[in-house]
């Protein structure tokens, strides 16, 4: 082994002994089942619209894999906002690409406590608008699946990191130390 490469092994296990000092778990590790017991304990609360009843639905694959848990201890609600930009336009004014922003704002809220983890995901996709107003019916909904099933999966990856770090997540973004004056 070279001077450099022991330095790097010296490196990473300093790091790793660092991380694991904080309280670090990464997700995927070797305890996959303890985050889908803890997904499978949020209840999904229905979401507005077409768009929210797809995302839903995708949260549901997501979060509900193998097996429901019989115990519920948090709520998820997520309000999706989506908005639609036109680009490329012609000289006649007419558009031909067209840009699909969908904007998710999430609580998961523990059920006992009532204390609340919330953020906000988006997800941008873009698709062609045709002559065929069929055509292009066909890829706006595309890319709103697309945009759909990416916020599900940046929102599963969230609530599970909030779900395995609870005690001090939720402590910390919810509940700073007040000001006194």
């Amino acid at each position: 082994m070279t001077k450099q490469n022991k330095m790097v092994v010296i490196l990473m296990s300093f790091l790793c002994v660092i991380c694991t000092a904080c309280g670090f778990r990464p997700l995927y590790n070797q305890t996959g089942a303890a985050n889908s017991q803890a997904l499978s304990s949020v209840v999904i609360l229905k979401i507005k619209d077409r768009s929210g009843q797809k995302l839903r639905n995708f949260l549901l694959e997501r979060f509900f894999s193998n097996q429901r848990s019989g115990i519920t201890t948090h709520t998820l609600k997520v309000v999706i906002n989506e908005k639609i930009n036109e680009l490329n336009i012609r000289k006649d004014g007419s558009a031909t690409r067209a840009k699909l922003k969908i904007t998710a704002n999430f609580y998961l809220t523990h059920k006992a406590s009532g204390k609340q983890f919330k953020g906000k995901v988006s997800s941008t996709s873009s698709y062609n608008m045709l002559g065929s107003d069929f055509a292009t019916l066909g890829a706006e909904s595309d890319a709103r699946n697309r945009a759909l099933r990416s916020i599900a999966e940046d929102l599963r990856l969230r609530v599970a990191g909030a779900l395995t770090n609870v005690p001090r997540t939720i402590e910390k973004i919810i509940y700073p130390k007040k000001d006194i004056r």
